[in-house]
């Protein structure tokens, strides 16, 4: 926990820069092997009052909602639960909700992990009441970050300001005792991090977009930890579980540097976030990780092909259809979705300007995105070993659509990555046709 603690209490020191960090606006973050009876103190240690609500959905509180209510309880606390009914998503209006339940209490204690966590920070940052969470799964990255991962009335799910817990308490003996497509997930997500770095580089060396190495300094401690145990996070292993949540931690806390995702977060997000919101009934109910792991084997795939040209693509101005878009997505979603592809889509001008800056650094950019591949055979193989999905089809969704959210997903955000790359010098469809 050492070094968790120097990054995200403004101790640790850059070693290209010789700067220290940002204090990250979290006060506490626990990663331990047991909490069990050190509840009260925890909460009590970032501001928690004696009287709080508990909100947790029936498979969290089954996992560790109840013991730590009851242990709560035993030390002296008046806890309230606050249970949220059925399979719980984090929308707009889920959050409207449980602000009215939440609403006579001056702190709050979450019991879960996305969509629980999401919820509380978006409905507490709306006037600032302190709140903490208890993890149960390593499924994602976003414990201590300052977002949440909302669906707007709209449909379309996008990250909303919201604020960090004042503590992020793990204990692996419970996420460890999560099914194991949670740490699957999980393991997805991290496994993004080459492919998203690929793209973010790319996008700062030809459109001059701000990259900052700190959120992958932060992590180098761990370099290849994660990989070494992979496999035990089929069999809930403690070990691995641990080395697992590090990674997840550390990611998210990398925010605290870049105010961005884009270390984790790039063009395979955007391909698992238009699956949430346009699959429909084709969605088999897959978590954002798993669908993260078999996007960044799609980006992989494209970004590989084009670091083995020894001459780069030639890029033609953007085609927007906002008809189409809104054929796929509904009008008031593609609009949305319009607004946001404009802000990066390429005129003539524009894509004259990008040709000539692709033939003065193609050669340089291939090879220093080259030192930064992660096979895609090797991911294949990492993702088999801890039970992860490989392909659109492992997911339950049908092969069309799987190619529409990678041939389309682009369109969603402000992002530029490999696929829209792809998308202006022609070959996107080619590439889409291909996946599974």
């Amino acid at each position: 926990m050492e070094h968790i603690e120097d990054v995200y209490l403004g101790r640790w020191v850059n070693p290209d820069t010789g700067e220290t960090g940002p204090r990250a606006p979290v006060d506490k973050i626990l990663i331990s092997e047991s909490i069990d009876g050190a509840e009260a103190d925890l909460v009590r240690s970032v501001g928690i009052g004696d009287s709080t609500a508990m909100v947790a959905d029936a498979n969290t509180w089954d996992a560790a909602g109840s013991r730590i209510a009851g242990n709560l309880r035993s030390a002296g606390m008046t806890v309230s639960e606050i249970l949220l009914e059925g399979k719980p998503h984090a929308t707009v209006h889920a959050a409207d909700e449980l602000a009215v339940r939440l609403q006579d209490f001056s702190s709050v204690i979450a019991v879960g992990s996305g969509t629980v966590n999401d919820l509380t920070k978006y409905v507490t940052a709306k006037d600032g009441r302190p709140y903490c969470v208890f993890g149960t799964a390593a499924s994602m990255d976003g414990y201590a970050s300052t977002t949440a991962s909302m669906g707007l009335p709209s449909g379309l799910k996008i990250s909303l300001p919201a604020h960090a817990p004042k503590g992020v308490f793990l204990d692996l003996g419970v996420i460890s005792a999560a099914p194991s497509r949670m740490s699957a997930a999980g393991f997805g997500d991290c496994l993004c991090n080459s492919v998203a770095r690929i793209d973010w580089w790319m996008s700062h060396k030809l459109l001059g977009r701000r990259f900052w190495m700190e959120p992958y300094l932060i992590s180098e401690p761990d370099a290849g930890m994660l990989e070494t145990h992979a496999a035990g996070l089929k069999q809930g292993d403690v070990t691995a579980v641990g080395y697992l949540v590090r990674a997840l931690v550390l990611s998210g806390l990398g925010v605290a540097f870049t105010k961005v995702s884009n270390h984790g977060s790039m063009g395979e997000h955007q391909i698992s976030h238009y699956i949430d919101c346009f699959a429909g009934q084709r969605h088999a109910g897959t978590l954002h990780g798993e669908q993260v792991g078999v996007a960044t084997l799609t980006m992989g795939r494209i970004q590989a092909w084009f670091l083995e040209q020894e001459r780069p693509p030639e890029i033609r101005p953007t085609r927007v259809d906002g008809e189409d878009m809104a054929r796929r997505m509904g009008p008031e979603i593609a609009a949305q979705c319009e607004a946001e592809y404009r802000k990066k889509a390429l005129d003539e001008d524009g894509a004259a300007r990008l040709n000539d800056r692709l033939q003065e650094i193609w050669p340089q950019l291939r090879a220093d995105c080259s030192k930064l591949v992660d096979p895609v055979d090797t991911m294949i193989a990492k993702l088999n070993e801890v039970g992860g999905a490989t392909s659109g089809r492992d997911l339950g969704l049908p092969s069309d659509f799987y190619r529409e959210a990678v041939r389309h997903a682009h369109e969603m955000r402000n992002r530029f990555s490999f696929a829209d790359l792809a998308c202006d010098a022609g070959l996107l469809d080619d590439f889409a046709a291909r996946e599974v």
